[in-house]
């Protein structure tokens, strides 16, 4: 009773409507979340034109206090400037001018882990590790002067403007040693999980973990541009930002579209706030940008529990939980193993000065016990992400022709769907336990397997568009309906096919009892949450001043120290 509440309450802050979800509306042109009090104060702002602004538009842009700070080449219609905060609502009112937004802040969200999913197996049996797939990792920098990665970061350019590609804050690193380290480090003990990839380190959060909307839009941008050079089929994203528009209106979401449209697979951290309970939801509809965008395959975060085998893994509480704010889509799409994750240190790095308690014991890799170590562990989402990134890698060198859909179809279809009913985590800081449920939106489609995915010779035609939670208030239930049956409006074509059809993607196991409602929509092939609330419950939910617009993630943080 009490869980169904927490769901329902989470699809209302989501911004579900009652009976057939529509779709929000167009939230133009001016973004919630401004901060105008000061009217002097510059302000940088990302602005998305209905069209490719010509030079008299922009020349009253400029005739409005603005100054022009970046443009992108396959983003031609999203422009960045700084503008006086007393006149960004007038250049908001400016004839072409589709929609302003704030120029937004970022955070970032193997031994074990290569077993557990199967990918030690696809590199032993089948020699498949990513040879020649071209990974673009959008994060700190990575270091490239590490060993397990020795000649194979093959570009890096800095967006933070600070003029290096290294690594100064530590996290680019281990995720790209999650994705494809060698284990030269340690005798091949910690390898990653395509350890034969090119990457492509694309720099755009500082040595504190920061960075912007638009230092990332730039990434991407520069990735699309140096796709058919480097064969970059792969997009890893371990940041992210809390949700303030629908997709549609997202910059950052337009932006991994774009990547999405040139064919890349594009990987992105669910994020870490699956304990937030500040609206009410507990940790349900904390999923954040642009991982609530349909086509990228969004990653929650497991925990091996120390050990090879998946029958004791739980997923980490932290996990951000669906539906997504503004547009209720089922997310995340799929969780791999993302907690206590040994992966590649920087040495001197802001973690690494931060948390040296978090460096790996090297006697554990056969080196001596005074040797610095290589290696370092880490926990959230961010770490998933990688996994999957190289999973994907991995089938992309098995069949170069399989398009982004493909590849999300058939992750989602092969992972694993057996998952205990609850589970129970406690804060090594706090001794805070937390119960997680394994329903659709805690855990998606299941639980990564790349040896299964790689068995498997099924070629989805079609989208791989993540569905929407639809809730209905008369018979109190939910349903998953394929995302081309919800009106979108003009700014969206989903075309005439979904790849899901009558194949059981979510299966039969992430269920919530029999009290299902489908409907002739439906075309799925398993049940979902809800299963049974009180009417009162409802209407308390909805009589409640909660909504999307104001919901704030508290952070893409989570301890250094793992969970229990």
């Amino acid at each position: 009773m009490k869980r169904t509440l927490y769901l329902v309450l989470a699809l209302l802050v989501a911004g579900c409507a009652f009976g057939k979800h529509q779709g929000p509306p167009y939230p133009g042109p001016l973004a919630p979340d401004f901060n105008l009090q000061n009217p002097s104060a510059p302000i940088r702002v990302v602005v998305q034109f209905s069209a490719s602004p010509n030079n008299a538009l922009l020349n009253a842009f400029a005739g409005n206090g603005a100054t022009s700070h970046r443009t992108f080449h396959n983003l031609p219609r999203t422009h960045v400037f700084t503008v006086p905060a007393g006149m960004v609502k007038l250049i908001a009112k400016l004839p072409g001018v589709k929609y302003v937004s704030p120029d937004r802040p970022h955070r970032p969200f193997l031994d074990l882990t290569t077993a557990t999913i199967g990918s030690n197996l696809a590199v032993s049996q089948y020699g498949l590790t990513g040879q020649g797939i071209g990974v673009a990792v959008i994060d700190s920098g990575i270091d490239s002067t590490n060993a397990d990665l020795a000649g194979r970061v093959v570009y890096s350019e800095d967006f933070t403007g600070e003029g290096t590609t290294a690594d100064l804050y530590g996290h680019g690193t281990h995720v790209a040693g999650i994705i494809g380290g060698s284990g030269a480090n340690s005798g091949g003990l910690y390898k990653g999980v395509a350890p034969g990839v090119n990457l492509i380190n694309l720099r755009v959060l500082d040595e504190n973990g920061n960075g912007t909307d638009s230092a990332i839009i730039a990434a991407i941008d520069r990735a699309i541009t140096l796709q058919s050079t480097y064969n970059i089929q792969v997009l890893n994203l371990s940041v992210g930002r809390p949700i303030y528009e629908t997709f549609v209106a997202d910059p950052l979401c337009q932006a991994v579209e774009a990547a999405y449209q040139a064919g890349m697979v594009v990987v992105v951290a669910a994020g870490n706030d699956g304990r937030d309970n500040s609206a009410g939801t507990e940790g349900y509809a904390t999923i954040g940008s642009p991982a609530n965008d349909p086509f990228v395959i969004t990653v929650g975060a497991m925990k091996t529990e120390g050990t090879p085998t998946k029958a004791d893994d739980m997923i980490a509480s932290y996990s951000s939980k669906g539906p997504t704010v503004a547009d209720n889509f089922a997310k995340p799409d799929l969780v791999a193993p993302g907690n206590l994750v040994k992966s590649l240190r920087v040495p001197g790095s802001t973690l690494d000065l931060a948390y040296p308690g978090n460096q790996v014991d090297p006697t554990l890799y056969g080196a001596p016990a005074n040797t610095p170590s290589a290696y370092f562990y880490m926990n959230g989402t961010s770490m998933a992400t990688p996994t999957v990134s190289g999973a994907a890698a991995i089938l992309l060198q098995q069949n170069g022709a399989m398009n982004p859909d493909q590849v999300k179809a058939r992750l989602m279809l092969t992972s694993s769907k057996t998952f205990p009913t609850s589970s129970v985590a406690t804060d090594p800081d706090t001794g805070i336990q937390y119960t997680d449920y394994y329903d659709v939106f805690t855990v998606g489609a299941g639980y990564l397997d790349v040896f299964a995915a790689i068995n498997s010779n099924v070629l989805a035609n079609g989208t791989a568009a993540s569905p929407v939670a639809v809730f209905n208030s008369s018979t109190q239930t939910v349903s998953l309906v394929n995302a081309d049956q919800v009106v979108w409006g003009d700014q969206i074509v989903w075309g005439d096919q979904v790849v899901w059809g009558d194949q059981i993607v979510w299966g039969d196991q992430i269920v919530w009892g029999d009290q299902i409602v489908w409907g002739d929509q439906v075309v799925l092939s398993a049940s979902v949450p809800v299963a049974q609330s009180s009417v009162s419950g409802f209407q308390t939910i909805w009589a409640s001043t909660t909504s999307w617009a104001s919901f704030t993630p508290s952070s893409l943080s989570t301890s250094m120290k793992g969970e229990k």
